[in-house]
């Protein structure tokens, strides 16, 4: 029992940071199929909201629909406005204005802030030998530009922002994937989000900007859609059996792939720098998996299963 509750939540995670590592650089490229990066976002997320309830009602959720009660509705609507909303708008508005690696790496810090609230708000602790891990994926973002390269510019703030609204995320989901499915949970955040969304675009007529849709904005919206769709439903699950701080310190390689398809596709260059920072996320995660597994850290978080 143990080994596949430390399994599952580690390929889960290491799943999720894949899909974040391809999509955060396709989505760089396709936020500027719209002028709008905040209609792109709206769009996006209504259609993977729209999957998440094909998705409930093909798994027969619907009994579980009815036993929500209005404080779980309540949580559902905040998740999805300081999940699914907000730091949406912020992430790809800032992303629009700064490099995709500069935007990835600022991203990545999301596993500091984690660690932080998961440690004063739910009492979360990675084992000690984890730390060192957590100290070596530090590094790694330090090397590449992370603080070091933080220049304060309108683009990083707002991305910064996302991050710490996402960090915030964590706390409330944690909770409660370990009171309703994750399939609900995920999709409240996403259908809750994109009507916050909805709402802002509307009232600030940005509506209007679905006139200037073309075929291959319309083609890639689809495709993030499809990366955020995988994105969620691994990354809520792998919360669901696993410490915050643990789920999130395993997203970080999303910077690896990141920088190897911007090397592969944009500038055709791997920098030494950006290999050294490689080689220390690829340790850093190493070694956070192998003390978890040494630890049993991992079967102190919620376990129960509800699909």
């Amino acid at each position: 029992m143990k080994q596949s509750l430390y399994k599952n939540p580690t390929v889960l995670a290491l799943s999720a940071a894949c899909i974040s590592g391809m999509s955060i650089f396709i989505n760089k490229i396709a936020v500027t199929s719209l002028q709008d990066p905040i209609l792109f976002a709206g769009l996006k997320n209504t259609m993977v909201a729209l999957c998440l309830v094909g998705i409930v009602l093909a798994y027969s959720k619907k009994k579980e629909l009815r036993t929500i009660s209005k404080k779980q509705w309540g949580q559902l609507m905040l998740v999805g406005l300081i999940g699914g909303a907000i730091p949406f708008g912020l992430f790809f508005t800032g992303l629009s204005m700064i490099p995709a690696i500069n935007g990835a790496m600022i991203h990545k810090t999301l596993f500091v802030w984690v660690a932080l609230l998961g440690t004063l708000a739910l009492r979360e602790q990675l084992a000690p030998l984890q730390w060192v891990g957590v100290s070596l994926l530090f590094a790694s973002n330090l090397i590449v530009g992370g603080f070091g390269g933080f220049t304060g510019s309108t683009g990083e703030l707002l991305v910064l922002s996302a991050t710490l609204f996402w960090a915030v995320e964590h706390i409330l989901a944690k909770k409660m994937v370990g009171e309703l499915s994750v399939r609900i949970v995920a999709s409240g955040r996403m259908v809750f989000g994109s009507i916050f969304l909805g709402a802002f675009l509307a009232v600030t007529g940005r509506l209007s900007g679905l006139g200037d849709m073309s075929l291959s904005s319309t083609l890639w919206i689809a495709l993030t859609s499809i990366f955020l769709l995988g994105y969620v439903v691994t990354w809520y699950s792998a919360l669901k059996y696993a410490p915050m701080a643990y789920v999130a310190a395993l997203l970080v390689p999303a910077t690896l792939i990141t920088n190897i398809l911007t090397a592969v596709f944009i500038t055709g260059t791997l920098t030494e720098t950006q290999v050294l920072s490689g080689f220390l996320m690829i340790l850093g995660t190493t070694c956070i998996i192998f003390f978890m597994k040494q630890s049993g850290a991992i079967t102190k978080s919620k376990m129960t299963v509800t699909g």
